[in-house]
C-alpha cells in the first residue's frame, strides 16, 4: 500500500520528505490510537480529579475570604461597641465623681454647721461658767469687802465691836454694794 502511495506521489517534495524521515502509516496510526487511549485515561483518572480538587480548593479559598470579611466586620462592630461601652463608662465615672463631690461638699457643709453649733455650745457654756465664776467672785468680794469694812470701822472707831455690830455692818455694806 505504501508503494502505491509513493508511486502516485513521485516527485512530490512532501513525499520525499516523508520517505527521508522514514514515515510509516501503521506506526503513525498506532501512535495516534495510543495517544487517544492515554488522553482518555488521563482525562478520566488524572484531569477530572485534578479539576475537582482545584474546584474544591477554589471554594475553600472563597469561603476563607468570606469568613475573613465576616470576621473583619465583626471585629469592626466589636471595636465600635467597645468604644461605645468605654464612652458610657467614662460618662458614668464622671457622674459618680460629680455625685461624690456633691456628697463631699454636703458633708463638709454639715461638718461646718456641726462645728459652728459645737462652738456656740462651747461659748454658751463658757459664758455660763464665767457668769457663775463672776457671781462666786462677787460673793467672795462682798464678804471680803464687808470684813474689810468691819475691820476699818473697828480701827476708825477704836472700839471693839460685838458680833452683832459686825454682822449688822457687814449686811449694810453688802446691801450698798449690791445696789
Amino acid at each position: 500500500m505504501t508503494s502505491f502511495l509513493f508511486a502516485a506521489t513521485e516527485g512530490n517534495p512532501a513525499t520525499e520528505l516523508l520517505e527521508h524521515f522514514g514515515w510509516e502509516p501503521r506506526l503513525f496510526i498506532s501512535q495516534v490510537v495510543l495517544f487517544v487511549i492515554v488522553a482518555v485515561v488521563l482525562a478520566k483518572f488524572a484531569y477530572k480529579p485534578l479539576l475537582a480538587m482545584l474546584e474544591q480548593r477554589k471554594r475553600q479559598i472563597e469561603e476563607g475570604i468570606e469568613n475573613a470579611e465576616k470576621t473583619r466586620k465583626e471585629l469592626a462592630n466589636a471595636q465600635a461597641k467597645s468604644q461605645e461601652i468605654l464612652t458610657q463608662a467614662g460618662l458614668q465615672a464622671n457622674k459618680v465623681v460629680e455625685e461624690a463631690r456633691a456628697a463631699a461638699a454636703a458633708e463638709r457643709e454639715k461638718a461646718r454647721q456641726q462645728a459652728v453649733t459645737d462652738a456656740q455650745d462651747i461659748i454658751a457654756k463658757a459664758r455660763a461658767a464665767s457668769e457663775s465664776e463672776l457671781n462666786r467672785l462677787k460673793g467672795e468680794l462682798r464678804r471680803e469687802f464687808g470684813r474689810l469694812v468691819v475691820d476699818a470701822s473697828t480701827r476708825v472707831t477704836s472700839k471693839i465691836l460685838t458680833d452683832a455690830d459686825r454682822n449688822r455692818l457687814a449686811e449694810e455694806a453688802t446691801r450698798e454694794l449690791a445696789a
